[in-house]
């Protein structure tokens, strides 16, 4: 199974959008500062993730969440899965 997340950092108020077959594992590699682009937002949190039977599948809305480029877009969709 594979995974597409969101993070957000409280520190930088920004989100983090990514894809991995250990999400468990790919939280803690983000807040442990290994990942240039991660490591300004330390401590991040998990707010939106979705499963996928393929890699293929979840790369394709990896790339379609990145795509939206809307801060209000992904809160729309991070709102939607948690009422």
């Amino acid at each position: 199974m594979f995974s597409v997340y969101i993070l957000k950092s409280s520190v930088t108020d920004k989100y983090y959008i990514g894809q991995t077959s250990d999400i468990d594992r790919r939280l803690l590699y983000h807040n442990s500062g290994y990942s240039k682009s991660t490591k300004a937002g330390i401590p991040w949190k998990l707010v939106y993730s979705e499963n996928f039977d393929t890699r293929q599948q979840a790369m394709i809305r990896e790339t379609e969440l990145k795509k939206y480029k809307s801060r209000v877009m992904i809160e729309k969709i991070i709102g939607e899965h948690t009422d």
